[in-house]
């Protein structure tokens, strides 16, 4: 007998790897964790786990027959971790899997063309063009690439994927990373000599606000603003004081915080955010499309759903 599973539509997984977790488990479906109910999740074995609900100790005691987690993430700051291994769970997500997720790349191609578009104003250069404009003079970017020192913040998985690409390009690259050697030593010394600022750090309470109004302010004249991590590191109000004064010549944000939260939606079309980059050329704001590519998404959950079946004995160990 397969053991159950709840798996909510809102994560819209594809195509393979559902059909995967159908074969594997008796599989139950609810739109989103806010259509729990006790009887549902007393009878699972195997929870999915969708950013933006927490999987905290008060949802794990409506769980006493949970074996298994599975989340297609690397930040795992939905689910308590400390509760669940105590309780002897599984976490099936992609922090700990770092030769795996070294095939997945679509997060530093994005990095890459976010920097692109905005210091290069594609974006308004299109639509001017659509309007029936055709002239290279309004368009012309400050410097080459090849001449400006890109700064990051964070340098893992993704740091490094997107300082190859950066020198390949020609740029000069220096990082911060408090855990990693070989990087400068403060986060203000960074900012100060950076032309472009690209954030890679992952979310926590030591990351919090991390680029504050003052590391922001430490930027010279005319540079860029890159963050496709987690959008709490970042004091988004400070960068946008800093991008009307002029003192930034661009920014491009894959992330906001508070994206998670199930009401965000409501609020983010009326943001200071939102209303600034409809009106100026100088602020790119994606949808956390980072790594939203058909083959990424397949992969990472249809690797969650086999870390999983493993984790329950249902398929031999690699």
């Amino acid at each position: 007998m397969k053991p159950n599973a709840l798996y909510y539509r809102v994560l819209s997984y594809q195509r393979a790897p559902l059909s995967r977790a159908r074969e594997l488990f008796e599989l139950i479906e609810l739109d989103d964790p806010r259509n729990d109910t006790d009887a549902v999740l007393e009878s699972v074995s195997v929870l999915f786990a969708p950013l933006g609900y927490a999987l905290d100790k008060i949802k794990l005691d409506r769980c006493p027959n949970l074996r298994a987690v599975i989340s297609n993430t690397t930040g795992v700051f939905h689910i308590d971790m400390k509760e669940s291994a105590r309780r002897g769970i599984a976490v099936c997500a992609l922090h700990d899997e770092q030769d795996f997720l070294d095939t997945i790349t679509p997060t530093a191609e994005h990095t890459i063309g976010l920097m692109l578009a905005a210091w290069r104003q594609i974006p308004a250069a299109h639509k001017s063009t659509c309007e029936g404009n055709w002239d290279r003079r309004p368009w012309g970017a400050p410097r080459m690439f090849s001449r400006l020192r890109l700064g990051i913040v964070g340098y893992g998985r993704l740091g490094r994927k997107v300082a190859d690409i950066a020198r390949a390009m020609g740029m000069a690259v220096d990082y911060y990373d408090p855990y990693i050697e070989g990087g400068l030593a403060s986060l203000n010394q960074l900012a100060s000599n950076a032309d472009i600022l690209s954030l890679h750090a992952p979310a926590n309470a030591e990351t919090e606000n991390l680029i504050s109004s003052d590391i922001l302010a430490a930027l010279p004249s005319g540079a860029m603003v890159i963050n496709t991590a987690r959008g709490e590191l970042l004091d988004t109000d400070a960068l946008l004081d800093l991008l009307e004064s002029g003192h930034l010549h661009c920014a491009a944000l894959d992330t906001i915080d508070g994206e998670y939260d199930p009401n965000f939606p409501a609020h983010f079309s009326q943001s200071r955010l939102v209303k600034y980059a409809r009106n100026h050329d100088n602020l790119i704001l994606t949808p956390h499309i980072g790594g939203s590519t058909i083959d990424a998404w397949s992969e990472t959950q249809m690797y969650v759903v086999e870390k999983a079946a493993r984790a329950l004995g249902l398929e031999p160990a690699l």
